[in-house]
């Protein structure tokens, strides 16, 4: 408990707001990073998802309802 207070005390209205930064330059805070990093690996798992449904639509769908042929 007693180093919370000290904590409290150094940061005075700053306690419990996230203020680290990245680089003391980059405006941005170590959770907007992980936010960032969370969402573009998201997106990046949803693009792989389409990406495997377009090719799988592609390759065996399409051809198999004789919408096209596929070409070797």
């Amino acid at each position: 408990m007693g180093e919370a207070k000290r904590r409290k005390d150094t940061l005075g209205e700053n306690y419990g707001q996230d203020t680290t930064r990245i680089l003391p330059w980059v405006p941005i805070s170590k959770s907007q990073a992980e936010q960032f990093v969370s969402w573009t690996t998201r997106g990046a798992w949803i693009g792989i998802g389409v990406m495997v449904a377009a090719w799988v639509t592609i390759r065996f769908i399409g051809p198999a309802f004789g919408w096209w042929d596929v070409v070797y």
